[in-house]
């Protein structure tokens, strides 16, 4: 099974060196040169353009920011899918609109689209740990679990396509809230004089556990640190989740919208 994978910064560059150190078949591309050169000697082909790139895959992984550079790779006459072979596998990583995924498929009837958007960051991926949230036909999934699994642990199987992307879109709103919870929690414990380093430990353990808390403890309990960190990321999932189900329909996204709008406000 001949691999491709698209966008090898620090989230899809861990990812990818993982499939090549198991022993597929693996070629590259990416925007910047620069990210390429830690698999220089690795044994992986480094891809002369996007078009090439698709020729070179039976599966091709996709692992940049948003929808418009989901489409910027695939789609064109110059584009990764222009040169693919009918019934490859396109797996989308990126966190991005369900209907993007949807689209392509419609577009691109003689592929298979799978969407398989990623928790857990590169060094989750280098441990072979990632979270890995995974809509699509279950004959596609199924053919490139074993490319998954290189990196995946657990690999969920969610639904069609597109249940991928909903499922992530749900986690980042709950921990976008989650956070804003826990930056309210701190401030009120500051007001009664609780040991905020002490809290952090009781909610680590307690019925209230939360990862969020342990997020704003280490950013020094500021939601402003939250900002620079992951905010424009979570501010774009939250609104894709809004598109999706309406602003004021569902709790989670209200006050997942509310802590957006705190971390911009303490960003400025």
């Amino acid at each position: 099974m001949r691999v491709g994978f698209a966008g090898v910064g620090s989230q899809g560059g861990p990812m990818a060196r993982r499939i090549v150190e198991d022993g597929f078949q693996t070629t590259l591309w990416a925007r910047r040169p620069e990210s390429l050169e830690p698999f220089e000697g690795t044994g992986a082909v480094v891809a002369a353009d996007k078009r090439a790139l698709g020729a070179a895959s039976d599966v091709l992984c996709l692992c940049v920011i948003g929808d418009s550079d989901v489409d910027e790779v695939l789609r064109g006459n110059d584009g990764a899918l222009s040169g693919m072979a009918a019934e490859g596998i396109v797996v989308i990583h990126s966190t991005v609109h369900p209907d993007t995924c949807r689209r392509l498929q419609a577009d691109f009837p003689h592929l298979h689209f799978v969407d398989a958007p990623v928790s857990g960051g590169g060094h989750m991926a280098a441990a072979k740990a990632l979270l890995v949230m995974v809509g699509g036909d279950d004959d596609a999934v199924e053919r490139c679990r074993p490319v998954l699994e290189t990196f995946a642990n657990p690999l969920v199987h969610l639904g069609g396509l597109g249940a991928g992307q909903a499922a992530k879109l749900l986690n980042n709103a709950l921990f976008s809230a989650h956070l804003g919870l826990a930056a309210s929690v701190f401030a009120v414990a500051d007001g009664l004089g609780v040991d905020k380093a002490a809290l952090t430990s009781v909610l680590s353990k307690g019925s209230g556990r939360s990862y969020a808390a342990e997020v704003i403890s280490g950013s020094g309990h500021d939601l402003s640190v939250m900002a620079q960190l992951a905010g424009a990321l979570l501010a774009k999932d939250v609104d894709i989740l809004a598109d999706l189900v309406g602003r004021d329909s569902s709790e989670v996204v209200r006050v997942a919208t509310n802590t957006i709008g705190a971390m911009n406000l303490g960003a400025r």
